[in-house]
């Protein structure tokens, strides 16, 4: 399939590299000298680098094994990856980060902590046992060419949970969960188990609930009733450990490119893909503004540290009691963040968590602690009152840049296996201007022409032609996602006038019968697929 050219001119296109280039600069300039002076580093996350800001979206994918977590990747990009391995036992045992490279190859986790190209060298601190559990794997394709997706091992259940991976797992997560754009939660339709090491999994995920998705998968082999009580039961259970007046969106659905079951919910099924499909479509869109969220978010937090660190210093005695009296400053922590937000109208939101910073505190010196200095504090508050807002501008004109990724996140394509979409333009052909060598060579279809050609005639042609009407409703029962048929219906009507002839048909069904025996579709029409009427205009447009 083709990829869709951004919709834009020159001018929109700077100004969204100037937004990242713009919070790099506001960060090294105005963030990360309070971050020094107040040792922000040691309480909190490592400091950013020029990665952070200029990595692609990133989609971290987890939940616990067998819920269908490496199938989910596998049918966003629509291909295999090096190193994955499907099954009921827990079988990713590692973290992958899936991203584009013009060379498909495997970069394991200790070098990656060394490349200042890639956004993981503050994963350093987790030690060998974890980087010799996370790898990179680099290869050439589409989606990832704007995306990239992290795959995480399967979460233990109850009766796994003595087992020790020999590294903070909940904090590799946090760290991860602090970085990427989305998180995908995957659930199983058929066991709804939320042991220890899920739940401690939660809490690594506890502020960011904004960028967290939760999909029940494998809804198609359940039936209506079963669905109607796992559903309610899942929300019951996310109620328990997520206390915030919010609910989750739960996303119903089965994310592989394989036939579905047939269901009651089917539809259900099919829109609710559609809906989260969409979501990830629009990560790069929105990518600087996510950047500029969490970096607001960052000094905000930055701000609060600074308060917390000068006022412990000032309440330091200068000789003598200085153990007893840091232990009593670390008891009393939770009164003194009160004290702080009534001084200096610091938001209760902005202070990190309570219990952990008693802990931090712990092994700190107080005696090296910086009190207030207000040159710092004024740069960082122009930061959060002028610098910020001098972006949105162009963070507004960003908004003008429409950027559709390929295969299954297509959303302009899917729609058109949508009823309301179908009803204006049934099957529209979007134009491209990708090029290819036509190889006038034999067409595998002719062989099995006779028996498509039976179906063809069977749904009735007018003119020699079967209309989108027919053609969808023949393409659907084969239970294949609408995904997937919205890309055999792409590659087969290769004249784009919204019909298929004899030969373009053959050609469709040949595509799906090769999808249902396992095989991946493929992402350009290959030369010896193109029916032999078609190939000299197909030759004439490239021309």
């Amino acid at each position: 399939m083709s990829f869709r050219r951004l919709r834009s001119n020159p001018k929109t296109l700077g100004d969204v590299n100037m937004v990242t280039e713009e919070l790099k600069n506001l960060y090294y300039k105005r963030l990360l000298p309070i971050e020094k002076y107040y040792s922000f580093h040691h309480f909190h996350s490592p400091s950013y680098e020029d990665a952070d800001f200029d990595n692609k979206p990133m989609v971290l994918v987890m939940g616990q094994y067998s819920t269908g977590k490496t199938t989910f990747i596998r049918y966003l990009i629509e291909q295999d990856f090096p190193g994955s391995r499907v099954g009921p036992e827990p079988t990713t045992d590692c973290f992958t980060a899936l991203m584009y490279g013009e060379v498909e190859g495997i970069i394991p986790g200790n070098a990656l902590t060394v490349d200042p190209k890639k956004p993981f060298r503050n994963l350093d601190p987790f030690g060998n046992t974890f980087l010799n559990r996370f790898q990179c794997v680099q290869m050439p394709n589409q989606v990832l060419e704007s995306i990239s997706i992290i795959d995480t091992p399967g979460i233990l259940t109850a009766a796994k949970r003595k087992l020790s991976r020999g590294y903070d797992f909940p904090a590799v997560l946090r760290w991860f969960a602090e970085r990427v754009d989305r998180i995908i939660l995957l659930f199983d339709a058929h066991k709804l188990e939320f042991s220890d090491e899920l739940t401690r999994a939660f809490g690594a995920l506890c502020g960011h609930e904004d960028k967290l998705r939760v999909v029940l998968n494998k809804a198609d082999r359940v039936d209506s009733q079963q669905l109607m009580r796992v559903y309610g039961a899942l929300m019951w259970s996310l109620g328990k450990v997520f206390r915030t007046p919010e609910i989750l969106r739960v996303y119903i659905g089965s994310f592989w490119s394989e036939p579905r079951q047939t269901c009651d919910h089917y539809q259900l099924i099919e829109l609710e893909e559609e809906d989260l499909l969409a979501d990830i479509r629009n990560l790069p869109r929105n990518a600087a503004v996510r950047k500029l969220n969490d970096l607001v978010k960052r000094a905000r937090l930055v701000r609060a540290h600074a308060h917390i660190i000068s006022y412990l210093k000032q309440e330091m005695p200068t000789i003598f009691c200085k153990e007893s009296k840091k232990h009593n400053l670390i008891y009393q922590l939770p009164v003194i963040f009160t004290k702080i937000q009534q001084q200096h109208r610091v938001p209760a939101g902005d202070f990190p968590d309570c219990t952990k910073m008693q802990e931090r505190l712990l092994g700190q010196d107080f005696s090296k602690f910086k009190t207030l200095k207000p040159s710092l504090m004024a740069s960082l508050d122009k930061l959060l009152s002028t610098d910020i807002a001098n972006l949105v501008p162009l963070l507004q004109q960003q908004e003008l840049i429409k950027k559709s990724l390929p295969g299954v996140l297509d959303g302009e394509f899917l729609g058109t296996f949508r009823p309301a979409h179908y009803r204006r333009h049934p099957f529209k052909e979007l134009p491209t201007d990708d090029s290819s060598e036509i190889d006038f060579d034999e067409w595998v279809v002719e062989k099995y022409k006779p028996k498509y050609d039976e179906i063809f005639y069977n749904l009735s042609p007018n003119e020699g032609k079967l209309s989108g009407t027919k053609v969808k409703e023949w393409m659907t029962s084969t239970l294949l996602p609408n995904s997937v048929l919205a890309h055999i219906w792409r590659l087969s009507d290769i004249d784009g006038d919204g019909m298929l002839d004899n030969e373009e048909f053959a050609l469709a069904v040949h595509l799906i019968e090769g999808k249902l025996e396992g095989h991946w579709l493929p992402r350009e029409l290959p030369s010896h697929l193109v029916p032999p009427s078609k190939r000299l205009s197909v030759s004439n447009d490239d021309d």
